[in-house]
């Protein structure tokens, strides 16, 4: 299902039913949503929400240490009384004069003066050096000379290692210079010194983050080999599809009416027909074979053309081949006088890889348009509903749950879907009478359905908001006993583990199930990095997002764990250089 589940990864769902989103993780972990990838540095999540958004100082420093000896100049270093001063009270002098003249935009003389600050202090005064290196970085940055900038704060901070006005000067210097890596690793230790309390740091190192990822699963995901996911997520994504001919049982939607008095004739092209042996091996969960029986019934332009392009168009999605799959569902989407489901299906499945790549425009063009053609189709309304809640138009995705429930009275993934729905727009909405009426909205669905996992999936999201942890992990255990093979399940349950108890053990131990469940789980790699990550073992959080990646069904799944991965490699080398880590768990 898309949006229960980690909505971007597959075409229209997948991901094991009671999956997570990745903004509804982000509030589970309590982490600041806005900034993205930022959210990565976990272990700053509740002083990142108190963040001050310190606004930046361009004035350079006044003084560096209060201190003998610091206090002398009076910003005219050859003034009266010049020779009785110390070394060190002549080059305050003319770091003096320097701000004045950087206070009035003259950054040239300024330099000047630093200059002579620099070569007048002795060089055992570290900390008053340090400051004079560092305002002449300053005025270099106001010249946009970004590598004087950099070789000026690297002195700053060799002088003084936990310099954060220097180390971030430098960060935003490599940013212009586009060093990403040294970047990272500067906004990374700022981040840390600061307690991640200022918020031009923190969209310092989201952004640069996710430039990183991005830039690296360009790269990784055109050389990829494609993967084929684990049968329980293969068929917990067609279960995602009532109204779907390819996914149903062999030949039950196969004979149109013509075929009905050619029953040999039938039997016959079934030895000869390439979807039909397809149908056969996705039956017997024989998936691998899926892509070439297919291919085999569009060369031989075989009577199950149009079926064999959406079905081999799905598993392309499947195995995160979207460049493939895009010619085949456009194929059937031109085919006028196909079977208007396989359309309208084809229509869902493009949706969503839009939605996948980012282009929500394209989505919803797909989507309103297999509204139009096949206007009694649930599906259309049920997967459009969950892209409306990723756009965060709420009101619109429970208008397309309810007409999937007008169409499909029994659907419980609709009912469910639609009461998180409103639980989402009134927790956002703070408003306590709403939530209470949402929650008790899942009650009745649970109640009503109680056969339907994903009911208690999207009841357990809402609970543990609302930190009723242990009704939640009631609910999470319900739908193990429903579906004791759904690895997403135990990822969650492990994940709240941590929020209700910081039980780092047991939130380990639920996730090598789901591991052991489905070795193919992204998401449980990714967790269990997230934790390694918190509890300060950088080195195996690393090599577990190098397994997510690899597991990773698009790009922009990849981008995001590449941005996890480098942001805990920033810290080991933060670590190592500086002697700096952050808190742990």
């Amino acid at each position: 299902v898309m949006a229960a589940s980690k909505p971007v990864e597959a075409p229209g769902g997948g991901g094991g039913t009671a999956g997570l989103s990745r903004w509804q993780l982000a509030l589970v972990l309590g982490a600041p949503i806005l900034l993205g990838a930022g959210a990565i540095y976990l272990w700053g999540r509740r002083a990142a929400r108190r963040g001050k958004g310190a606004s930046e100082r361009k004035t350079p420093e006044g003084r560096a240490s209060p201190g003998p000896g610091s206090e002398g100049g009076s910003g005219q270093p050859d003034g009266p009384g010049h020779e009785e001063m110390s070394p060190l009270g002549r080059a305050q002098a003319a770091k003096n004069k320097g701000n004045k003249y950087f206070k009035a935009g003259k950054y040239e003389l300024a330099i000047q003066c630093y200059t002579e600050a620099i070569s007048l202090c002795p060089p055992e005064k570290n900390l008053d050096l340090s400051t004079f290196y560092q305002n002449r970085a300053a005025a270099y940055e106001q010249l946009q000379k970004w590598t004087e900038v950099a070789q000026d704060c690297t002195k700053a901070v060799e002088l003084n290692p936990k310099y954060v006005k220097a180390l971030f000067r430098r960060a935003k210097a490599h940013e212009k210079l586009d060093n990403k890596k040294e970047c990272l690793e500067d906004v990374t230790a700022v981040c840390i010194l600061e307690a991640f309390q200022n918020q031009q740091s923190m969209l310092l190192a989201d952004k640069v983050l996710k430039l990183l990822g991005k830039e690296k699963a360009k790269e990784k995901y055109k050389n990829r080999e494609p993967l084929m996911p684990s049968p329980q997520f293969i068929k917990s994504y067609f279960s995602s599809f009532t109204d779907d001919i390819i996914s149903q049982p062999l030949l039950k939607g196969e004979k149109s009416d013509e075929d009905k008095d050619k029953e040999g004739e039938a039997s016959e092209v079934k030895e000869n027909s390439g979807y039909l042996r397809a149908k056969q091996y996705m039956e017997e969960e024989n998936y691998d074979k899926i892509i070439s029986e297919s291919t085999k019934e569009i060369e031989a332009k075989g009577k199950y053309m149009a079926e064999a392009l959406l079905l081999r168009a799905t598993f392309y999605l499947l195995i995160g081949n979207a460049s493939a799959a895009k010619p085949d569902l456009d194929q059937v989407i031109s085919m006028e006088d196909a079977n208007v489901k396989l359309r309208a299906n084809a229509l869902i499945k493009r949706g969503s890889m839009y939605m996948q790549q980012q282009q929500p425009v394209l989505s919803t063009q797909d989507f309103n348009m297999a509204a139009d053609i096949d206007p009694q189709n649930a599906d259309v309304y049920h997967h459009r509903g969950q892209l409306k809640i990723l756009l965060d138009q709420i009101e619109e995705a429970v208008e397309d749950f309810d007409e999937c429930i007008r169409l499909r009275p029994n659907s419980a993934l609709a009912q469910a879907q639609k009461c998180f729905a409103l639980y989402r727009q009134a927790y956002t909405g703070s408003n306590a009478l709403t939530v209470q009426a949402a929650m008790k909205g899942f009650e009745d669905v649970i109640k009503k359905f109680p056969k339907c996992a994903e009911g208690y999936a999207l009841y357990a999201q809402a609970l543990t908001d609302q930190q009723q942890f242990g009704k939640a992990d009631e609910m999470y255990d319900k739908c193990i006993d429903l579906e004791p093979d759904n690895a997403t399940t135990y990822v969650h349950k492990g994940l709240l583990q941590l929020q209700w108890k910081q039980d780092l053990d047991k939130g380990l131990e639920l996730i090598s199930k789901a591991i052991e469940i489905d070795n193919k789980c992204d998401f449980a790699y990714e967790t269990m990095g997230t934790i390694e990550v918190q509890r300060g073992n950088l080195d195996k959080a690393i090599e577990m997002f190098n397994k997510a990646i690899n597991l990773a069904k698009s790009e922009m799944e990849m981008a995001h764990l590449y941005s996890l991965c480098d942001a805990a490699y920033a810290q080991t080398e933060v670590a190592k250089k500086y002697g700096l880590k952050p808190p742990t768990l």
